[in-house]
């Protein structure tokens, strides 16, 4: 019996289907919360549900026109996120007296209308090769804005933020997107040196001192982020990427050895020298102490988190029912609490499988790539909201110490969401990509060349 070979199928009714889907979601969240509410703002939520669905069949029509081989379900399964997260911050903002939803929902607007861009403009991810060490220097700026006297501004303890007049944003969250473009690019151009052979130590394959220069690099940015601007979580992320990515690369486990080597030395050396890496581990530890619960900067805010989602318990109080603004930064740091309080655990674990599916998507064309830049770039952006994940939901539920990270898509801000906007914009130009037919001249399978670099055979355990 002869194979069938079958060309590829655009998804994209079966996408405008799944978005009706998510919209729907979106706006029954919406209802809820203002249902129980005493307010009447009915016209709130016919303003937020139509510009949220304007912009969702903006991105449709986008990935219609210039990316219709693109995956199916990475765009709902974002909409869904970003409509709960809405739904969410605007019923924190109705206890509260807060406009908060609003301006989230203007940079949703800003986000969305950039991915669209994004996606017209670059059409295909290959050529972001080119700019492999304009993407580190972008890097660079980007992490010392914070930096500079007069433009930089400390938030909660963390030198992260930079602002201009009115406006305020987080340049390392732009950071995530051109350290993945420098690193994929790297070692997209340099993975047969770095896989030539080192010591070996047992049954371990150790690469040169000449080839560690790059993890080393990103392991002294690492620290550099949490000594200068005290930001435990952005640290983490970065030295994370540059871990996962290497390892995707080469699939040597001495590599994520030496990494986590690295990892324990830096975490050692911040908690007993740094003040405030050590109050974040005692807090994480002693959370229920009365002394720590009631200092400025204490477990407070975890305790409350804790209280909340227990109160809400297996099937939750229901959106607007419960008392999440009670715990501070209920709209940012603890939506996750919020969402656990009046959802439930059920709510919450529809939520984490939400966030599952999505990662799983971007590694799925991670996978069906037919480039080594691309794998390891929609590697390493997967990698990214999966890690933010991991960190924020495990310091919500006190598995980890707190961190600053935000939870993507749905936490108040707007740095976040519009980098992870863009993130979901190059993993479906990935997706469309690796899924579209085969067409004369430059193939999906060519690589665009780099100048100065020395172009990789054909990679197949990435």
């Amino acid at each position: 019996m002869s194979e069938l070979h079958t060309a590829p199928v655009p998804r994209r009714n079966l996408e405008l289907v799944l978005l009706l889907l998510a919209l729907s979601v979106g706006a029954a969240a919406f209802f809820l919360v203002g249902s129980s509410s005493d307010s009447d703002d009915s016209k709130d939520f016919f303003v937020q549900t139509g510009i949220l669905a304007g912009l969702a069949l903006l991105m449709h029509i986008m990935l219609r026109i210039f990316a219709k081989y693109a995956d199916p379900v990475i765009l709902p399964i974002t909409v869904a996120l970003n409509s709960l997260g809405l739904a969410m911050i605007h019923r924190i903002d109705l206890a509260k007296t807060t406009s908060q939803s609003m301006r989230q929902l203007l940079w949703t607007a800003i986000a969305v209308i950039i991915a669209a861009i994004v996606l017209w403009a670059i059409r295909d991810h290959r050529m972001l090769r080119r700019f492999t060490y304009i993407a580190l220097l972008a890097s660079i700026i980007l992490l010392l804005l914070p930096m500079i006297p007069g433009f930089g501004v400390t938030i909660n303890g963390a030198r992260i933020w930079v602002r201009l007049g009115a406006f305020s944003m987080q340049p390392g969250e732009l950071a995530k997107i051109t350290l993945s473009i420098f690193f994929a690019g790297y070692l997209s151009s340099n993975r047969d040196l770095i896989l030539m052979a080192g010591r070996k130590i047992g049954p371990l394959q150790l690469p040169r001192l000449r080839d560690m220069a790059p993890m080393v690099v990103a392991w002294v940015l690492s620290i550099g982020v949490l000594v200068v601007q005290r930001d435990l979580g952005s640290s983490i992320l970065f030295f994370g990427l540059f871990i996962v990515m290497i390892y995707v690369a080469t699939a040597r486990i001495s590599w994520v050895l030496i990494g986590l080597l690295m990892v324990a030395a830096g975490g050692v050396f911040a908690a007993t020298t740094m003040s405030h890496v050590t109050r974040r581990i005692d807090v994480w530890l002693n959370a229920f102490d009365p002394e720590i619960y009631q200092a400025r900067g204490g477990s407070m805010q975890i305790v409350e988190g804790l209280f909340g989602m227990a109160d809400g318990g297996l099937f939750g109080t229901g959106l607007g029912e419960g008392s999440p603004y009670r715990v501070p930064l209920a709209n940012s740091d603890m939506i996750i609490a919020s969402f656990g309080e009046e959802l439930g655990l059920i709510g919450l674990t529809a939520i984490i499988l939400l966030y599952m599916l999505l990662i799983s998507r971007g590694l799925r064309a991670a996978l069906g790539s037919r480039d080594t830049f691309g794998k390891l770039l929609a590697a390493g952006l997967s990698f990214t909201l999966g890690l933010q994940c991991i960190v924020i939901i495990g310091g919500v539920s006190r598995l980890i110490p707190l961190t600053g990270l935000a939870t993507p898509f749905m936490a108040a801000g707007g740095s976040s969401l519009l980098a992870n906007w863009i993130i979901i914009s190059l993993l479906l130009m990935i997706s469309h990509n690796s899924r579209r037919p085969m067409t004369g001249g430059v193939g999906p399978t060519d690589e665009i060349a780099t100048p100065g670099a020395t172009t990789p055979k054909a990679v197949k355990n990435v």
